[in-house]
């Protein structure tokens, strides 16, 4: 079995209630057999949870993206009282767009680690040309388990987050169109970003949570280990951090 970790599909944005429902049967036949459905705002986690709900091996999180830390709501209450989510994301830095607010995100990152950290939850971080203010709020955090969701950096920040962290790093489509380095398989997590980052050789059309089976196919191939391998390894890293 293969895990999705990072996806929208529960976002109506990108996806018909019709196409979510034959894509969750596309995953299935593609040995995906869970997925992990990301909230990148309040409104945005409350949909993901809904659509979970009503779905086996469909999980949520809750999150608030960098992006909306402007109009960031008030986090001092917690933002779910029942079932909890399997993680805190999509949630970090984010200062690639001119126009970015710092200081907003630092706060609204923080205040997500504090929520991570207050009900036991990894989280799913989203860091684009930030690493260097990260590192430094996630140490105030020491315990906090995470992933760091489509790496887009340098090797050597990717060694920094080998080194001074436990992360794992997600990898997606983007890693079979790209130069991306590419970290050990024990700290690898395979994702899709769907319906964003489509892999080869399905560009230009809409990504989906069973191509997470091309990923890992890609991912043997330039490892140049079996494919089996790849999938026992990277569901077991879910595993690990989700609980799932």
């Amino acid at each position: 079995m293969l895990i999705d970790t990072h996806c929208h599909l529960h976002d109506r944005e990108f996806f018909s209630k019709e196409q979510a429902e034959e894509m969750i049967l596309r995953a299935n036949k593609a040995e995906v057999g869970k997925i992990i459905c990301i909230g990148t705002s309040h409104k945005d986690s409350l949909k993901a949870q809904e659509f979970a709900d009503n779905h086996d091996d469909v999980y949520w999180t809750y999150g608030i993206h960098p992006e909306s830390a402007s109009k960031a709501p008030d986090l001092e209450t917690p933002m779910f009282k029942s079932d909890k989510p399997v993680a805190i994301g999509e949630v970090g830095l984010d200062y690639h767009y001119e126009g970015y607010d710092r200081t907003a995100q630092i706060k609204l990152f923080e205040q997500m680690l504090q929520m991570a950290s207050q009900n036991d939850l990894p989280v799913s971080f989203h860091v684009r040309e930030a690493f260097s203010d990260f590192f430094a709020v996630v140490a105030n955090f020491p315990k906090i388990r995470g992933v760091v969701h489509s790496f887009t950096d340098s090797k050597k920040t990717l060694r920094r987050i080998l080194e001074e962290t436990e992360f794992f790093v997600g990898v997606n489509g983007l890693a079979t169109y790209s130069t991306l380095p590419m970290p050990p398989l024990d700290r690898i997590l395979l994702e899709t970003d769907a319906p964003f980052l489509t892999p080869v050789p399905f560009r230009g059309i809409i990504n989906e949570p069973a191509h997470v089976s091309n990923i890992a196919q890609w991912l043997s191939t330039k490892l140049g280990l079996e494919f089996k391998i790849i999938e026992k390894e990277t569901t077991k890293n879910a595993k690990l951090l989700f609980g799932i």
